[in-house]
């Protein structure tokens, strides 16, 4: 009997029994006879559970039920590795290390292209300064545990950044490394040889400014020689007993070698062969001769000399090159060739050659300098004289307003930019050398008064820590890249457009005292003082008008050096403009008549003050001019900009009269000390006779 008969049997007694509603409705024909019979009778008459029918009901039933449940725990059982060894026991402990970098290691491989290998959202690679972030710009490191397969070391792929994340493809050379002496910065780079040598052989190139103003700068670096060599030949003596035994890549070459070239009009090799003979090498830089031509064609000589021992930087089997070369440009001034920039940049990135220069800090600002310059023969006069020199600017184009006019009348001095000029600083960062700049009275606590200055050195007043100039590099970019980064922005737009501006002389110092012999002549006077501020307004109208079109994209500008330019620019125009129309009106209005008021005074003298008693538009751009300065002073403390916002500060914007007396009476005739006719002391002959040393020129330097 199948399942499904036995099921309907069975269903069919026990419903016949029921009596329930479900049967009846069913089989009304088969329930109604039996609605009232007793239920006993169907148990006596065939009992349930003893029926076929049921047992095999009941055990179908079991077996789809078996069926049905072991097919459903078929995913919850896990394979069971009858070999697998458990053990319980804490996790392990892992001690955090933390790898140091000891080495940096040039690539061999060339470059070819100028920048940084970067995807950004701009086609260049940024050099400006990075605000330093104080949390890292990078995901926490990963905790992984330890596996058959390997230990993958994700920690170790990373170090710890210290700027944004997008800004770390820019770190290359070091720029701004102020020394007081050529001393120093010779020691910081025979470190660096030392580092190159222990790698390789290495070649080191010396390149000499030729130009007057370095003859003593050379003797100095002539006698640091012996401490240089000493200290390679300590290492020389080092690597030769680490490598005994083993065939020498270089033959019998010595470890460093040293090659000198002269660069002035001309470039002069003057080791025909690269030497180790330290007495050859200090000579050859004893009889280097001056070159008076007053051209210095730095960067013609870099490209001859890359081309000169590019040799040695071609791959020689699985070795690498044949020597790490490293050029050292020794030089004053900012080179007379920048049209080579780029291509020195080219050459050296290619051969993996970096360039170190010891130079001098740029002006801030500025493109010349006076240097201190007492002729180096003592047979001729040692008396100082002072000579303009090509030193700055520290930038590509210049980034700051000329503005002379200060209501003290003094003279803006020349001061430190921090870094040195762009050519020669964007050189040393482009092929990972480093920008010494170099200044014996270099004093970063006070300001350094001209008498102080010395010989061949330029004449800055002030300096200013490397720690906070760090913040406010300059943009090391290419020409093209540098002027797409400026148009993009109208705060930098408006600052450079303004720098532009020339013939920002200013009134150097305006006319005011004015005496009162006349009505007719108090007004003459008047008026002429008016017509040398007059000349100056026009000026002072455009700056201000060019630096307030890049007031609506300050809050997006990000870089502090270029803020504070901006601020500072902005602020002085402001300033200055205030006083120069102030200083108009104030005697417009004098013209008018003013009477003293005490009778015996004569005459009207013009004092700074901080009210402004001539119109509330002048007063409400005296109130932004101090704004912004004083913003410049608070935010950029220890900075150029800081220090010229400060005393800016220090001179009142407005103007006022006050009185005095003027004696008018005419000077006595004749008289004298000499009342009593006495002879006059004889002149010392003997003194007038005295051989004085002769004067030269000072030279083009």
């Amino acid at each position: 009997m199948s399942d499904l008969s036995l099921f309907q049997t069975v269903k069919h007694k026990l419903f016949r029994h029921s009596g329930s509603p479900t049967a009846e409705h069913e089989d009304a024909s088969v329930t109604r006879p039996y609605e009232t019979t007793d239920a006993s009778e169907i148990w006596e008459d065939e009992s349930f559970w003893d029926a076929d029918e049921t047992v095999a009901m009941v055990g179908s039933m079991l077996v789809h039920l078996i069926v049905i449940l072991s097919l459903a725990l078929v995913q919850l059982q896990n394979p069971v590795d009858e070999e697998a060894v458990v053990m319980i026991a804490p996790p392990p402990e892992y001690e955090e290390t933390v790898d140091l970098i000891e080495e940096i290691v040039v690539s061999d491989q060339p470059q070819v292209e100028i920048g940084a290998d970067a995807l950004a959202e701009f086609d260049m690679a940024e050099a400006s300064a990075a605000t330093f972030a104080e949390i890292a710009n990078m995901v926490s490191p990963v905790d992984l545990e330890p596996t058959d397969l390997g230990d993958i070391m994700v920690n170790k792929m990373f170090s710890q950044p210290v700027a944004p994340q997008d800004r770390l493809t820019d770190q290359k050379g070091r720029v701004g490394k102020g020394t007081a002496g050529a001393s120093g910065a010779v020691d910081q780079i025979t470190f660096e040889v030392m580092q190159a040598a222990e790698e390789r052989p290495t070649l080191i190139v010396w390149l000499f400014d030729q130009s007057g103003s370095l003859t003593r700068q050379r003797q100095d670096i002539r006698d640091r020689f012996d401490r240089i060599y000493e200290e390679l030949g300590m290492l020389r003596e080092q690597l030769d007993s680490k490598t005994a035994g083993e065939d020498p890549q270089d033959g019998d070459q010595a470890r460093v070698l040293t090659s000198i070239i002269g660069f002035g009009e001309k470039v002069q090799l003057f080791t025909e062969e690269p030497t180790a003979d330290l007495e050859t090498i200090k000579q050859t830089v004893a009889e280097i001769p001056v070159d008076n031509s007053g051209t210095e064609r730095v960067f013609t000589a870099i490209e001859s000399a890359a081309k000169q021992y590019n040799s040695l930087r071609r791959n020689n089997g699985p070795r690498g090159p044949k020597r790490n070369v490293m050029f050292v440009v020794v030089t004053d001034e900012r080179g007379d060739d920048a049209h080579l920039l780029e291509s020195s940049i080219s050459s050296c990135r290619k051969w993996g050659i970096p360039v170190y220069v010891i130079g001098v800090p740029a002006p801030f600002g500025r493109e010349h300098t006076l240097v201190k310059y007492v002729d180096p023969d003592p047979e001729y006069d040692q008396t100082p004289q002072w000579a303009q020199v090509d030193q700055g600017p520290e930038t590509f184009l210049p980034e700051r307003v000329q503005l002379s006019f200060t209501g003290n009348f003094e003279q803006e001095p020349v001061i430190d930019s921090g870094f040195g000029p762009y050519g020669l600083t964007r050189l040393c960062y482009e092929t990972g050398g480093i920008y010494f700049t170099v200044h014996p009275n270099r004093n970063v606590s006070r300001e350094v008064r001209r008498g102080e200055i010395d010989a061949f050195t330029a004449d800055l007043r002030a300096f200013f820590d490397p720690s906070a100039m760090a913040r406010y590099r300059p943009d090391y970019l290419s020409p093209q890249d540098y002027v797409k980064a400026v148009k993009r922005s109208p705060l930098r737009q408006a600052l450079i457009s303004a720098a532009q501006i020339k013939n920002v002389n200013g009134i150097q110092r305006p006319q005011t005292r004015f005496v009162k012999r006349s009505e007719a002549g108090l007004a003459q006077a008047l008026t002429t003082a008016q017509q040398d501020a007059a000349k100056l307004e026009p000026v002072l109208v455009q700056l201000s008008a060019t630096l307030e079109q890049g007031l609506k994209d300050r809050e997006e500008e990000e870089s502090l050096r270029w803020l504070a330019g901006y601020d500072l620019a902005y602020g002085r125009v402001l300033a200055q403009k205030v006083r120069t129309e102030t200083y108009n009106a104030i005697l417009a209005k004098a013209k008018r008549g003013m009477p003293f008021e005490k009778e015996k005074n004569n005459t009207w003298v013009l004092v700074p003050a901080d009210e402004i008693t001539v119109g509330s538009k002048w007063q409400r751009e005296a109130d932004t001019a101090r704004e912004f300065l004083q913003r410049v002073a608070s935010e950029h403390e220890g900075t150029p900009w800081a220090m010229l916002a400060k005393k800016e500060l220090e001179v009142p914007i407005g103007w006022k009269w006050t009185e005095t007396f003027t004696d008018l009476s005419p000077p006595r005739q004749g008289g004298g000390n000499n009342g009593n006719n006495n002879n006059r002391p004889p002149r010392d002959d003997e003194k007038r006779m005295i051989k004085r040393a002769p004067k030269r020129p000072v030279p083009k330097l």
